[in-house]
Formats: structure tokens, sequence, C-alpha cells
């Protein structure tokens, strides 16, 4: 099996735990988002105003960086996957600038490819709001506590602008309040058959299709919340 696989959302909805499984269960090469690096970011959730900036060129420059490395070394492997598309991070740029410091954010992102890893296809996993903040209880990471739901609320908003225009590869969206891929290895079994019939353009019936396309029906797994 060869292939980038990228998996995107909202903190808490399962990215990293889809992530382990495709590495484990195909043996992909598996790049990380440096989140946990990032010195600034238990000060942004603490003042945002104050510590926005900081964070965020923190990880411009920290992602850009991971992607170039791993778009070099990407023909020693045959299937990588990705926690983390480079565009999220304007996304979070335009949630949290603003005035000099946004238009000083974009002069630089600018400057650099925007996808510097052109994946086969983003899988964007997607749940209730009120399930992935039971989820960020769980984890018990001090800095994430503190999330109001109207800041995840409007992260899916600009997530779904994203992919309203995104013609880079397909985007499937796949909901993680109803497949439960760690408990139930049916269920993973279905999400594994889903992903490899997407890498290999033989789509599983009932799987996710396209977001793009206008008219696509309803599916037995995704679909944009209401």
């Amino acid at each position: 099996m060869r292939g980038l696989i990228v998996v995107e959302g909202l903190i808490g909805v399962g990215k990293t735990t889809l992530c382990r499984i495709i590495e484990r269960e195909w043996g992909a090469r598996l790049v990380l988002e440096p989140a946990e690096d990032n010195p600034f970011l238990a000060h942004f959730y603490a003042d945002p105003e104050r510590f926005a900036f900081s964070a965020q060129m923190f990880y411009l420059a920290n992602r850009y960086a991971q992607q170039v490395q791993a778009r070099q070394t990407s023909l020693f492997h045959p299937l990588t996957v990705c926690d983390y598309l480079m565009a999220k991070d304007g996304i979070f740029a335009e949630m949290t600038l603003g005035g000099h410091e946004l238009t000083l954010y974009q002069r630089f992102a600018g400057l650099l490819d925007e996808e510097p890893l052109r994946p086969d296809f983003v899988v964007f996993l997607d749940s209730d709001t009120e399930v992935i903040r039971s989820r960020i209880a769980r984890r018990g990471i001090p800095a994430e506590q503190i999330i109001p739901a109207s800041y995840l609320d409007d992260l899916r908003s600009r997530y779904y602008r994203l992919w309203d225009r995104w013609d880079l590869c397909p985007v499937h969206v796949l909901r993680t309040d109803t497949v439960d891929y760690v408990n139930d290895l049916d269920a993973r079994a279905g999400v594994l058959e889903m992903l490899a019939g997407w890498l290999n353009r033989r789509p599983v019936p009932g799987s996710p299709a396209p977001y793009r396309p206008e008219g696509a029906g309803p599916s037995l797994f995704g679909g944009r919340p209401g």
C-alpha cells in the first residue's frame, strides 16, 4: 500500500488514535503534529490576546519544517499517515490573530509552500461538541480544560469553509461519535477498509463520498453537521 493519508479534526476527536492504528496495522510512517512542544500553548489558552502571535508563529515554523523533512524522506516509506494539514495553520491564525499581527503572519506564511506534503485524501473526523468536550475532560491535559464550546464550534465551521474551497485532494468526513474504532474491532476493521478503498480509488459501498461534490447523498458514516 502506497500513498499519504492525512487525518484532520478538532482537539479530542480521535486523530492521533486513528493515525496510530494505521501505523500499527499497515506499517505506515507516522507524522504527528508537534503540538506538545509549543512553549507558548498553555500561556495562549490562559491569555490568548497576549500570546496568540507567539504560539502561531511557533506552529508555522515547526509544522512547515516537519512537513518539508517528511517530504524529503517520503521516497523511503511507501505509506505515510499525518495528523494535520499545513492549511490548518491559517485557520488558527485567522481565529486568534488580527490587525498587524495577522498581516505579518500572512506575509511569512505566503513565503512557504501551502502544502509541502500532498495527500491522496483527507479524512476529517467530526463529533458533536459536547462529545469532544467530554473527551478533552477525560484526557486531563490542563491547558485544554478551559477551551469553551464556542471555540470548538467556531473552529469546526472554519474547517468546513476550508473544505468548501479545497481542491487539492478528496476530503471525506467521518463521524467519530457514531463509529468507535478504539473499542469496537469490527468498527475498526470497517474504517480501515474504507481508508484502503479511498487510497486504492475503489471506494467501499456506503463509505462517505468526497465532501465537495454537490448533490452527494448521505452516507452510512459521514456528513456535515446541521
